[in-house]
């Protein structure tokens, strides 16, 4: 590889394998992968697994250190810490007024153990202390300190009211202990949202894993240090963005999920799908999302039955995969999973060869304690034990095909599943059959869930897989649900193409004598669409500003979470690719489709169907932003947006009854689009649009979007 080549290198790690991918930093071109079975029982964990697929993933592609500009890597630890009860005994310091509004403070702030489990066996042990502010002193934080040290507690939480606005007192809390050698989370750090109760429990369950993950940090940094690579460690968060190694660990909480949020990061940046339910399918498990508008949907996380103020892709983790055991007893399939194969150490059927197996017999194993004794093992005369799954299962009916990841030898998949099937007194093909069945059956109700959770429309729907099982599962389930189904490029390693593009940063500097609040406003403008034009999603970009007095020198550094759109982020669609695009989601000929507007970042097509003015609002890169069944679009400026929103606010306004149904509005300015859904009247709706107009040059282009709502 030439010398001049930088590479940003992302790290999934899974329930059985580790992979670690170089993607090319100027054309996003996949060079390098490197595979190892992830390392549980390591002393050192899933970090050692980190560590050497990075490693094969450079020695065996003739990278250099030096090359690497970028790494990242997901982790389960902070999720596999709190399903496992790896958590520190937690005192809480509450801190508000006395009286009736202290009362509720007190009992807010005051949160009961937090059990992480249905057994109830693990669980967050928590103590609790409250300092009415009247009586605060660091002679009363200390003395807190001390008698929730003695009641057993490891780590500290300090919660005031109201401490969004003012976190002096929680800070000092954070001061006194972290001098103690105790770790703090302070909730203002966790979360700038209003709500006691629940930004307490969320920087609870923050400070109780804070111990765990300060060793994995520690470890995996010095292990990458030791590699030769001087670049910073980014972790993947739940949310799809990524964080440096020193704020996870303030900050460890936010890297919950962040395994299933890189498996759709990465399926975005391949695939134009607008409405889509994405799911990856791995040896252990599966990650279920949903796509909607071209956009993952977000949700708060919920630990305890309770939800945490820490939002994270909505993603389901199934526990069927292609990896998955069968359970049978002497009638039928019983179920399948959640315990794989790699869970019970036993290689698949699949990647056995069929020499191997010998005079093959059913026997019945418990992968764990505790686990039912009804998975079934083949054993050959030799003693050799092979697991049937969910992959043997799809070879064995030829739905897998050669180029596919998860393709294994058929015949080895028949000579396994015969002596399973002559118990059951069926066909081998009946017993494949029935495995993919019960599998699908699991995933179909999470994917019907999620997909009335969010209001995906059902004929928009289709199902997209990425993962090294993918194949295995997606086309029997997307026949068994009628819908269309795609693959992802590099399925195997989408995730890992997720966390290696995961995060996007622009910096826009002006020197500028004397700045006015529109000069500032101008430049954080530009870092945005800088950001939003480098495939940022808008509403996740957080902007710094710095101003050097000396030097006049205004700097705003734009952060975000990548838009997932497409893997050539350079590459734009022009008018009739874009039609293309639009008339094949409304599922009619190009020359169906009329252009209605367009300007620099965006194109609208209409097409009159059913009686309505269906709309798609395809972007540059040919993703679809806004698909709509009865509405239009005005192109104008930022001056005459308020005009035409209140037009089209009038326009498409709906009167049932007595009822009027306000149309949604949607402005597109820059590379955003501002979804302005559910706005109660024209004055909130002018509020809200003039927060985005006031930063913006009167001459800008905008497009506005309205859409009736005929429900």
């Amino acid at each position: 590889m030439a010398n001049s080549r930088k590479v940003r290198v992302g790290i999934d790690v899974g329930g059985t394998h580790t992979k670690a991918v170089a993607v090319d930093n100027e054309t996003h071109e996949i060079v390098g992968i490197g595979s190892v079975k992830t390392t549980h029982d390591d002393e050192l964990g899933v970090s050692a697994g980190v560590i050497e697929a990075f490693r094969k993933c450079l020695n065996e592609n003739s990278i250099s250190p030096d090359d690497v500009i970028f790494i990242a890597h997901s982790t389960t630890q902070a999720t596999n810490a709190l399903l496992e009860g790896d958590v520190a005994e937690t005192g809480i310091i509450g801190m508000g007024k006395g009286g009736f509004e202290g009362f509720l403070a007190k009992r807010q702030s005051n949160i009961p153990d937090i059990v992480l489990d249905d057994s109830g066996v693990h669980k967050i042990k928590t103590h609790h202390r409250y300092i009415k502010l009247k009586d605060y002193s660091q002679e009363m934080v200390e003395k807190t300190l001390d008698d929730l040290q003695a009641a057993g507690a490891q780590v500290m939480v300090a919660s005031e009211v109201f401490g969004v606005d003012d976190n002096r007192e929680e800070q000092e809390v954070k001061k006194l202990a972290k001098a103690r050698g105790i770790e703090v989370s302070a909730a203002s750090d966790i979360s700038k949202m209003y709500g006691l109760t629940r930004r307490t429990r969320t920087a609870t369950i923050n400070a109780s894993i804070l111990p765990k993950m300060f060793e994995t940090a520690d470890s995996t940094e010095k292990s990458v240090r030791n590699a030769g690579i001087n670049v910073p460690l980014m972790i993947m968060r739940g949310d799809g963005g990524v964080m440096d190694i020193d704020e996870m660990r303030k900050r460890p909480v936010m890297t919950m999920l962040s395994g299933p949020a890189a498996s759709t990061t990465g399926a975005l940046m391949y695939l134009k799908a607008s409405n889509a339910i994405f799911f990856e399918v791995g040896g252990t498990s599966t990650d279920i999302g949903v796509i909607k508008n071209g956009r993952p949907m977000v949700d708060y996380s919920v630990v305890g039955g309770h939800k945490t103020l820490i939002s994270s892709l909505d993603v389901h983790v199934s526990g069927v995969a292609g990896g998955s055991m069968v359970r049978a007893d002497k009638k039928q399939i019983v179920n399948v999973g959640p315990r794989s194969a790699h869970i019970a150490k036993l290689p698949y059927a699949a990647f056995t060869p069929v020499e191997e197996i010998i005079n093959p017999k059913v026997v019945r194993v418990q992968p764990l304690a505790g686990d039912p004794g009804d998975y079934i093992a083949i054993e050959s005369e030799n003693g050799k034990r092979i697991a049937i799954t969910v992959t043997c299962a799809a070879n064995a009916l030829k739905l897998v095909g050669p180029e596919d990841y998860s393709y294994g030898n058929y015949e080895s998949c028949v000579k396994a599943i015969e002596p399973l099937a002559k118990e059951l007194g069926k066909t081998i093909e009946e017993v494949a059959t029935d495995i993919l069945e019960k599998a699908s059956d699991i995933v179909i109700k999470v994917i019907e869930n999620l997909a009335a959770k969010h209001k995906v429309e059902r004929d928009q729907i289709q199902l997209v897989g990425g993962g090294g099982g993918a194949t295995s599962l997606l086309p029997f389930t997307a026949k068994k649900m009628n819908l269309n189904y795609q693959i992802a490029d590099h399925a195997e390693v989408i995730s890992s193409i997720g966390v290696a593009l995961a995060m996007v940063r622009d910096v826009v500097e002006r020197v500028v004598p004397n700045p006015t609040a529109e000069d500032i406003a101008q430049i954080r403008a530009e870092a945005v669409d800088s950001a939003v034009k480098s495939g940022a999603s808008p509403d996740t970009i957080e902007v710094q500003i710095e101003i050097d007095s000396q030097t006049n020198q205004i700097r705003a550094i734009a952060m975000g979470s990548t838009e997932m759109q497409t893997t050539d982020l350079t590459k734009e669609v022009d008018e009739q690719e874009a039609r293309e695009i639009a008339a094949e989601s409304l599922k009619a000929n190009p020359f169906q489709v009329n252009l209605l507007t367009k300007n620099e970042s965006f194109f609208v097509f209409q097409m009159e169907k059913d009686g309505q003015n269906q709309i798609r609002l395809v972007d540059k890169k040919g993703f679809i932003k806004v698909q709509r069944s009865d509405g239009t679009a005005v192109k104008t400026t930022t001056a005459g947006s308020r005009n035409v929103a209140d037009k089209l606010w009038e326009e498409l306004s709906v009167y049932k009854s007595d009822i009027k149904l306000t149309p949604d509005i949607y402005l597109c300015i820059g590379g955003k689009v501002m979804d302005y859904n559910g706005m109660m009247d024209l004055n909130q709706l002018h509020m809200v649009m003039d927060t985005e107009l006031m930063v913006r040059s009167s001459a800008d282009e905008v497009i506005v979007i309205g859409a009736k709502n005929n429900l």
